[in-house]
């Protein structure tokens, strides 16, 4: 799953900055590769990618006040 890059920023990078690569909910990981992806280590469930994002987001938001959005439209989150 790719984050989708915001105007000016390169998402990935911010993710990198905030310390995220590796970091993981369940089977849910920020690849140690390219942090503008998130990896199933095999187990992963929507729930997992699902909280792995809104932490994502969140730290990125409090460390540059940026907003990143996905890539893609997620439906029927329950």
């Amino acid at each position: 799953m790719l984050l989708k890059e915001k105007i000016g920023f390169i998402t990935a990078e911010l993710i990198d900055k905030c310390n995220l690569k590796g970091y993981n909910v369940g089977g849910a990981c920020v690849s140690n590769k390219h942090a503008g992806f998130i990896v199933n280590t095999g187990n992963a469930t929507a729930k997992d990618v699902l909280g792995l994002v809104k932490i994502i987001k969140q730290k990125v938001y409090e460390k540059y006040n940026v907003e990143i959005n996905l890539e893609f439209e997620i439906l029927g989150e329950d």
